[in-house]
C-alpha cells in the first residue's frame, strides 16, 4: 500500500508536468507570433534604416561645407479650451 504522501506527490507532480506543457506551449505560440511581427516590421527597419544613413550622409557633407545648421523644433500646438 501506497503512503497518501507519494499519491498527493505523485498528483501534484502531474499537475506540474501538465501546466508545464502548457507554459511551453504557450510560449512556442508567443515565438511564433513576434516572429511574424519581427517580418512584418522589415520593410519599416530597412526605411528606417535608409532614412538614419541619408541624415548621416547630410550632416557629415552640411559639416565638411561649413553649412552647420540647427535643427528645426517645431511646437506642439496647445490643446483649446
Amino acid at each position: 500500500m501506497e503512503s497518501p504522501h507519494e499519491e498527493i506527490q505523485a498528483v501534484l507532480l502531474e499537475r506540474i508536468i501538465k501546466n508545464a506543457d502548457k507554459l511551453l506551449e504557450a510560449i512556442r505560440e508567443l515565438n511564433h507570433c513576434v516572429e511574424e511581427i519581427k517580418y512584418a516590421n522589415m520593410d519599416v527597419d530597412i526605411a528606417a534604416e535608409l532614412f538614419l544613413n541619408y541624415r548621416r550622409n547630410v550632416q557629415y557633407n552640411l559639416g565638411a561645407r561649413g553649412v552647420q545648421q540647427n535643427p528645426v523644433m517645431i511646437k506642439p500646438e496647445s490643446p483649446e479650451q
